[in-house]
């Protein structure tokens, strides 16, 4: 059983058994079919079984030559079409089975983002056909197994100011990737003032009401994150086989956009716009590849005009 299928409504499958017929109707009804050719003469077919709008079961499998379809493993999906972009966004494939995990280096969060990539089957394609292809932006979302509702905090500074600084620190963060030593030492200064300044304020403040948004790793799941941030848009839907609602928000954390999801029997308090979700998640994502022989083309052809 997948950790994360009740987060889709599917709280009271408890067995393997139980889930089988809705595996095997995401097969039979070839919604959202991709086929691409495997092995001597098997195709590799991917299949979606939609549960409410923008999330589903996506089943991947293997058909051999005889018609008969074993298949490789199943996840819970949910779609966003909020994108992400990306100049150093990567793929690594898992040991286990031919999945793929995303990397992004360049995350606005100030950390290298891993999740778990949807479209592996694509990617599996591409890679098939000997394709120069490499990441433009990355679709992301976020599983929650449980999480929170917290109150939003009184923001006092100005929100140009905040997003210069916010843009500063992202400069500095590239240039400290590339060893730039003055960065470097920049960045430390301002972790030393921000740490001396929470020092003072914790002794009579609540932590919630001093940190506004947060985003780090958690556990000893590469792609399993601990977030706070703020509501930007929400939605309940409803799971079409088991009527359980599932609320999916649009969430602000360190200024990345991406959705997330949760079942409304696993979410404390009353979620709202301007609110705060605090949760742990799964991070999965679509990826959208950009063929990069023409990208490196299209970068010489620029040069040479300059030139």
């Amino acid at each position: 059983m997948h950790n994360f299928l009740k987060t889709i409504g599917f709280s009271k499958i408890q067995t393997d058994m139980q889930l089988e017929p809705l595996l095997e109707r995401a097969v039979n009804e070839k919604y959202r079919t991709l086929i691409i050719n495997g092995n001597e003469g098997s195709v590799i077919e991917q299949y979606q079984l939609p549960v409410a709008p923008s999330m589903g079961i996506a089943v991947v499998g293997e058909r051999t030559p005889d018609g008969v379809f074993h298949r490789n493993y199943y996840f819970p999906y949910m779609r966003s079409y909020d994108g992400t972009l990306t100049e150093a966004g990567s793929v690594e494939r898992h040991l286990e089975k031919e999945t793929y995990a995303g990397v992004l280096e360049d995350f606005k969060s100030g950390i290298t983002l891993i999740f778990y990539i949807t479209n592996s089957v694509q990617l599996r394609e591409l890679q098939k056909m000997d394709m120069r292809v490499k990441a433009r932006q990355a679709f992301l979302t976020g599983l929650a197994s449980e999480g929170k509702i917290l109150l939003p905090i009184e923001k006092k500074e100005d929100p140009e100011a905040v997003k210069r600084q916010s843009n500063e620190r992202r400069r500095l963060f590239e240039a400290a990737r590339q060893g730039d030593q003055e960065a470097i030492d920049t960045l430390t200064e301002t972790d030393i003032n921000m740490f001396n300044e929470l020092h003072q304020r914790i002794v009579t403040e609540d932590l919630y009401s001093i940190v506004e948004t947060t985003f780090m790793p958690t556990g000893v799941e590469c792609d399993i994150y601990s977030i706070l941030g703020e509501i930007v848009s929400l939605r309940v839907k409803e799971n079409v086989y088991t009527h359980e609602n599932v609320v999916d928000m649009k969430i602000s954390c360190n200024d990345c956009i991406f959705h997330v999801a949760i079942n409304e029997s696993d979410l404390v308090g009353i979620p709202a716009v301007g609110r705060r979700f605090k949760g742990k998640i799964w991070m999965q994502g679509n990826l959208e590849f950009i063929d990069d022989e023409t990208d490196c083309q299209a970068d010489d052809d620029n040069a040479d005009a300059v030139g």
